[in-house]
């Protein structure tokens, strides 16, 4: 209050007041907005009718959390943190939703069942896996049970007992997740397994599959109608929107344009790492210790290593390695690279370079292999007259390296099969040898391109990624807050963006759950903005996408439930004009007489005639008319020698006649139509599909948007 007092008597009436509506804005802020004590916003959703809260969730993620890290022994990056978050999604949906229908079936999964999985008769297949055999492939359950029994003593060492509680974590993990695996895997059999065919229903798959009708139909396509014929009125296409409204379904989606300021580094940026790598190498050429030099100065973590001449990364494979050279700075793959060859010594192992070309045998004889070896030697001896190797083997060779001319690379010793390594590692120089070499794969023309080695270099690398500088981060910061600060507006977004030379990019249908936008990466920052606080012409504050900033408005947006009519006006239209189009020809067709050959005629030269003479029901196409079953339904729903009246098609409009209808004679075995429609039926069931018809029925609302 003396604050309050002070100010009153030193500047005057209307700082306190403007003091007073500042604090105010503040505390109706804290009560109104997003966290605020009056409306709870701590609700990340809803499944199946229970209220899924943010501690709820964030149990379930934790829980994910702690699991991955069990399983990778590390923490998740944040890119791994969305999986994780929609794994534990996942898991509320199964507990909240899934498990429900369990109850509702009486699917259960008892201690005796738990037990029968993991030492039973009926083990479980990740636990048979486990404890298989290598030797004999059987599994070995006197093995899981002494497991078991481990696991249920701690070890006295001290030392022993983390790996003792972590292995017994993971089982214990393992245990609680079998029966509600077991008990989902039973639920899905049962509903799986309900799917029976009926006699009566094969048979009029018999029937489907075997009667057979003669028809004729007179056919008008739409497209002899001409567009300008047929133009429909909002209200005309509103009707037809009514009508079919439920084609027009949707979930919540956004529409945005964007610009981006892309954080490249600037020439200064590269001189200024060139400049420092330059100084490095210097200090590296006198360090004694080149492996502790090099991690501490590189960007990289591995920065030490030991190479032979084919692991040798490219840029030193073309230079001459003594101990102590220095090699660099230079540029490789958006970096500058300075390397120390610290070592050079001979290796245990050794590496070759060899090119092949294989041909195999046919079958597994003594004609074919002669056949085989005899083509292997004629291509040898071209090769030796002087042909090209490489494309010998292009035109020749029967295995993945024909493509790249027989090239194999390098290769250490342990590699390939004995005879044909025996044969490369017993060159003594270059070239191609002198016989093809047999090997369970076929035969061999090899030509060494380089000789066995087994020196080692041990070398150091420092590696200096360019990157943007602050100054050059900042710049395009204070262009795109410049930006963001100049428009208002969707049209200005537009506008300002083409007059300051950017490009304003477009992207529709954005759902809430999605992590990429168009060419942005991870773009979820956006996505959360356009779910949480955007409104249509809002533009965004400047984000920060690591590689790139970016601005943004909304500029659309549809709430779940039905596309309005405005939006899907364009798609109406060409429907609507199908059917002002089917209504002009039926009027002009009503009424006339005589055969389809005359209906045709008095109709115009737009109007044919065709013929069917052996259609089936289970056909659903139709001669020039193309795709069309409805048609089809309605010539066999006729009696022979009555014709339809004119209607509409998928392609244009039909007048029907049935010349003649066979029966297919009665049979007394409907065996293989029952198979025929249980494998259909078969194919639409599935696990996935079980639980998306569950998920579709406990109306999910997921608003994890609000806090990820």
């Amino acid at each position: 209050m003396a604050l309050i007092g002070t100010l009153r008597n030193k500047m005057g009436t209307w700082v306190v007041v403007f003091v007073f509506v500042a604090i105010l804005a503040f505390i109706l802020n804290d009560l109104l907005g997003n966290n605020s004590v009056l409306f709870n916003d701590n609700e990340v959703g809803e499944i199946a009718g229970h209220t899924v809260s943010y501690d709820e969730f964030q149990s379930a993620v934790q829980e994910r959390e702690a699991s991955y890290i069990l399983n990778t022994g590390r923490e998740p990056s944040d890119r791994e943190m969305a999986t994780v978050r929609q794994q534990a999604w996942e898991t509320l949906i199964l507990r909240h939703a899934i498990e429900k229908q369990f109850d509702k079936v009486g699917v259960e999964v008892t201690n005796v069942e738990q037990q029968d999985m993991i030492w039973g008769n009926n083990v479980d297949q990740n636990i048979r896996q486990a404890f298989t055999d290598p030797n004999t492939g059987e599994f070995n359950k006197e093995r899981l049970l002494s497991y078991l029994k481990e696991l249920n003593n701690p070890p006295a060492d001290p030392q022993m007992q983390g790996m003792w509680q972590e292995q017994r974590t993971r089982w214990e993990i393992f245990q609680r997740d079998l029966k509600p695996g077991r008990r989902r895997i039973k639920y899905e059999n049962l509903l799986l397994k309900t799917n029976y065919i009926t006699t009566v229903q094969a048979e009029r798959e018999y029937h489907v599959q075997n009667d057979v009708a003669e028809v004729k139909f007179a056919y008008v396509p739409y497209y002899t109608v001409s567009d300008s014929a047929a133009e429909p009125s909002d209200a005309d296409m509103k009707a037809y929107y009514n009508k079919n409204i439920e084609k027009y379904k949707t979930e919540a989606t956004r529409d945005l344009k964007f610009v981006t300021f892309s954080l490249e580094a600037s020439h200064e940026d590269s001189i200024a790492v060139r400049e420092e790598i330059t100084r490095l190498a210097a200090e590296f050429a006198a360090a004694e210790d080149d492996s502790t030099f090099a991690t501490i100065n590189s960007d990289v973590s591995e920065a030490y290593g030991t190479y032979n001449i084919g692991s040798l990364p490219t840029f030193l494979q073309d230079e001459t390695l003594t101990p102590g050279k220095v090699i660099g700075p230079f540029i490789d793959g958006g970096a500058y690279k300075v390397a120390k060859v610290s070592d050079v010594k001979k290796d245990t192992s050794f590496t070759a370079r060899a090119s092949h070309i294989l041909i195999r045998w046919e079958k597994d004889t003594e004609e074919a292999k002669k056949a085989a070896k005899e083509k292997a030697r004629d291509i040898l001896k071209e090769i030796k007259d002087g042909a090209d190797f490489g494309a010998m083997a292009r035109q020749h060779g029967t295995d993945g390296t024909a493509s790249k001319g027989g090239d194999l690379g390098w290769f250490s010793s342990g590699r390939m099969v004995k005879p044909f390594e025996d044969a490369v590692f017993g060159a003594t120089k270059t070239g191609v040898l002198n016989d093809v070499i047999e090997t369970d794969f076929g035969y061999h023309i090899i030509n060494v391109t380089n000789v066995k080695d087994n020196v080692a270099y041990e070398v150091a690398i420092i590696e200096r990624a360019i990157t943007p500088s602050d100054n050059t981060t900042n710049e395009a910061f204070r262009k795109a807050e410049l930006f963001a600060g100049e428009v208002d507006g969707i049209d200005d977004f537009t506008k300002t963006a083409a007059d300051m030379g950017y490009t304003a990019y477009d992207a529709k249908n954005i759902t809430s759950d999605e992590r990429r936008i168009n060419m942005l990466g991870d773009a979820r920052q956006v996505v959360q903005w356009l779910f949480r606080d955007a409104e249509k012409g809002k533009v965004s504050e400047v984000f920060d996408l690591q590689d790139q900033y970016v601005v943004a408005v909304m500029t659309g947006e549809i709430e779940e439930g039905h596309k309005p009519f405005e939006i899907v006006k364009d798609q109406v239209k060409p429907e609507v004009v199908k059917e002002q189009k089917a209504n002009t020809i039926i009027e002009k067709l009503k009424g006339k007489t005589g055969s389809l050959e005359e209906v045709a005629s008095a109709y115009g030269q737009d109007a044919n005639v065709y013929s069917a003479p052996s259609l089936k029901l289970s056909s659903n196409s139709l001669p020039t008319a193309g795709f069309d079953p409805r048609a089809v339904g309605i010539a066999f729903s006729l009696e022979s020698g009555k014709r339809s009246a004119p209607f509409s098609g998928e392609n244009g409009v039909f007048v029907m006649e049935l010349q003649s209808l066979t029966i297919a004679p009665e049979t007394n075995d409907y065996a293989s139509y029952k198979t025929i429609l249980e494998q259909q039926n078969s194919m639409g069931r599935s696990g996935f599909s079980i639980n998306e018809a569950i998920k579709e029925a406990a109306k999910i609302e997921d608003q994890r948007y609000k806090f990820y």
